[in-house]
């Protein structure tokens, strides 16, 4: 398939024109067209997510290390989903607080899974969960 660059019209009432302009300029786009085409990427990277299809991201946690077997659990559980996890970095943030964000590649299903089982462990104090394309759908 080549990547002919189309040109097509799009009518918007005068406020939303505005507001998105708006919009283009806080995100730091060129134009309007690297802005649709950066929403129009964003909105396949969530359509893969919710159908289980391939994602790329991080699972960011921050947990209490002096908790009782948080550790344990928290290492247990990404052995059990090696198969997604591509990486993960450990940070020490002061005398109580670890920080570990898991970097993974795979079905959204799975990802989903993994992030789920990592926010229940007693100790993890907050998680987040970051998607973004596997580079196989809606990149340049």
């Amino acid at each position: 398939m080549k990547n002919d660059l189309v040109r097509f019209g799009v009518s918007l009432e005068g406020d939303l024109l505005r507001k998105f302009d708006a919009f283009i300029g806080a995100e730091g786009y060129d134009n309007r067209s690297q802005a649709i085409a950066g929403l129009i990427r964003k909105e396949f990277v969530s359509d893969a997510f919710a159908h289980g299809g391939p994602v790329a991201g991080a699972v960011t946690i921050v947990y209490d290390h002096h908790r009782r077997e948080v550790v344990r659990k928290l290492l247990d559980i990404q052995h059990d989903h090696g198969g997604i996890i591509i990486s993960a970095q450990h940070v020490h943030l002061d005398h109580d607080n670890c920080l570990e964000i898991i970097a993974v590649k795979g079905p959204g299903a799975k990802v989903k899974v993994l992030a789920a089982a990592l926010k229940a462990v007693k100790g993890v104090k907050h998680s987040t969960l970051s998607v973004t394309t596997a580079g196989k759908q809606g990149g340049k």
